[in-house]
């Protein structure tokens, strides 16, 4: 029996719909399928979408509502966007207050890896493909399980087990797109310091397994930002900042282009590339 591959897919900032990864699993699998014929997609990697704005939505809508009606105001459709990303932005931030959303949303996130732990077992390499403001979500949550346990909140200890794949032991391979990560390493001295990838763990259980951590970014998305450059760990960290031209005719051109990564071949190649060298690297006794 072969060793599946378990990735969990974290949205970007803004309130999609719940079946936001069905597009983007469906040109993995496609690919995937390409490259290995003589394996199956849905029997060697299992998905997890991360469904995490689901913590803010109801509040969101709330928000959006009542400042309709107190005032028109123009770009309706970017305004909305531009209020979800910062108000999911802000709400996310971490406090001292018990219940906070930070927790909650690794609780949730937590969750999910839980299920990845079910369907692919507790050894199976992880691979983490973020958008926008989840590319901060997925950092945090994997810099507290490697540098900062204490940061770890009760609801999110409480969802965690103590084994290699929830523990991040086995993250291998990590997928930022369109990533504001700049902007948040302001809030650290030096600009921070980033995830491990791979895990150093991760040679417990696949010697030689080689990781790598892609950043995507469009230089017409004004939310995305190279990361090698932030600092000398940074730059050790991030395999390579990959630019790309995402979107259509309208899109390709102009901010809305953030929306576009998940459509893209010049990034979903280089996903199933990483993902298809995994698979063989970890059965190559198996098949």
């Amino acid at each position: 029996m072969s060793q599946k591959i378990a990735v969990l897919i974290l949205h970007g900032a803004g309130t999609p719909k719940e079946n936001f990864a069905d597009k983007l699993i469906a040109r993995i699998t496609k690919e995937f399928n390409n490259m290995l014929p003589e394996q199956k997609a849905d029997k060697e990697i299992v998905f997890e979408p991360v469904f995490w704005s689901s913590v803010f939505a109801a509040e969101q809508v709330k928000l959006w509502e009542q400042l309709k009606t107190y005032r028109k105001l123009r770009y309706s459709r970017l305004r909305r966007f531009v209020l979800e990303f910062l108000a999911d932005a802000v709400a996310y931030q971490p406090t001292k207050m018990e219940n906070q959303n930070y927790d909650k949303v690794h609780a949730l996130l937590a969750k999910s890896m839980q299920r990845l732990r079910e369907k692919a077992g507790e050894k199976a390499p992880l691979c983490v493909i973020s958008h926008s403001l989840g590319t901060i979500i997925a950092s945090n949550y994997f810099y507290d399980l490697q540098y900062k346990q204490e940061n770890i909140g009760k609801e999110t200890k409480y969802c965690t087990s103590q084994n290699a794949i929830e523990q991040c032991q086995t993250l291998t391979l990590f997928y930022t797109l369109g990533s504001p990560m700049a902007m948040w390493s302001l809030r650290y001295i030096d600009f921070g310091s980033p995830i491990a990838v791979p895990s150093p763990l991760v040679q417990l259980y696949y010697p030689n397994l080689q990781g790598e951590w892609l950043n995507f970014y469009d230089k017409d998305d004004i939310l995305a930002f190279p990361l090698k450059g932030i600092n000398e760990a940074y730059n050790q960290a991030v395999t390579e900042d990959v630019q790309v031209n995402v979107g259509g005719i309208f899109t390709s051109w102009n901010p809305l282009s953030h929306l576009k990564y998940d459509t893209e071949k010049e990034v979903i190649k280089p996903i199933v590339n990483g993902l298809v060298r995994t698979w063989k690297k970890v059965n190559r006794k198996t098949v």
